[in-house]
């Protein structure tokens, strides 16, 4: 996905880099556009929501009515992380800025843009090429030191995050706690634990799609293919492990050995639940 970004991202820039200079502030209509922000805020944690994206726009436009910009747009992704550029907020902030739409982009900080050092090299790159200009408020106008320096702590921030995601969900696992999603066949356990905090990674056997699951390992023994059962399971009606049917995912038995794994996840792609067979 990363790649096929970069690809249409490329494109974009060789298309503007063969068009004159003095036509690219006139694309949008707007003669002021030097003086024209856009503005862009993003959030990611579940431990933040919808509301920061509106207090991040909101400090944003004070800071730039202080500087007597226009604001020509609002861009913003929600729940998005900033380690991919796959995010259509920010596509469409760079698509509007090549086409000469505003002079200034304007974010709380450069990590709000991204937290990868080589895209958000390529962010500034692009910005700079169409005559635009970065300003965060935490950082100031933004230039090839901030780049290079936020750029590497925003990656080191990406690795150290990543390395305790891991150490967390190996901590779960072996507690004998689930380290990811539920799976079908397990119901999710919720409740406080003795410190009064909440309970996570606690599953118990949901009896009815546990029943479900060892029929399908006992058909498949018996020689009969994935795509039978699923088409069986389909005329009987039986609900599916879909998000239609309790949020789970269609790869079920992931607590089971690859094996297994590969032979639910195949009766999953054909077993819709709806009572059609597929």
């Amino acid at each position: 996905m990363r790649a096929l970004a970069r690809q249409i991202a490329e494109r974009d820039y060789e298309a503007l880099r063969n068009e004159p200079h003095s036509t690219r502030r006139r694309k949008g209509g707007k003669k002021d556009s030097a003086c024209a922000a856009a503005i862009y805020a993003r959030y990611s944690s579940d431990l933040q929501r919808e509301a920061s994206i509106e207090d991040q726009i909101r400090i944003c436009r004070e800071r730039a009515a202080k500087e007597g910009w226009s604001i020509y747009k609002e861009y913003s992704d929600s729940g998005i992380s900033g380690a991919s550029l796959i995010r259509p907020g920010i596509q469409k902030l760079l698509q509007d800025a090549l086409e000469g739409r505003f002079g200034i982009v304007v974010t709380e900080s450069l990590d709000r843009l991204s937290r990868d050092q080589e895209d958000i090299a390529h962010i500034f790159k692009r910005i700079s090429f169409a005559g635009g200009r970065i300003f965060t408020l935490s950082e100031g106008d933004i230039n090839e030191l901030h780049i290079g320096l936020k750029g590497t702590m925003g990656a080191l921030y990406l690795k150290d995050l990543a390395d305790k995601t891991r150490r967390g969900l190996r901590g779960c696992v072996e507690a004998k706690k689930s380290g990811g999603g539920n799976s079908y066949g397990y119901d999710v356990v919720r409740g406080v634990g003795p410190g009064g905090e909440p309970l996570t990674g606690e599953r118990r056997i949901n009896a009815r799609e546990a029943a479900i699951v060892r029929r399908i390992f006992e058909e498949y023994a018996a020689g009969v293919s994935p795509r039978a059962i699923a088409k069986q399971l389909n005329a009987e009606g039986v609900p599916g492990p879909s998000a239609e049917h309790g949020g789970r995912a269609p790869s079920t038995a992931t607590a089971i050995a690859a094996p297994a794994f590969s032979i639910m996840n195949s009766i999953s792609a054909g077993w819709s639940g709806t009572g059609c067979a597929t």
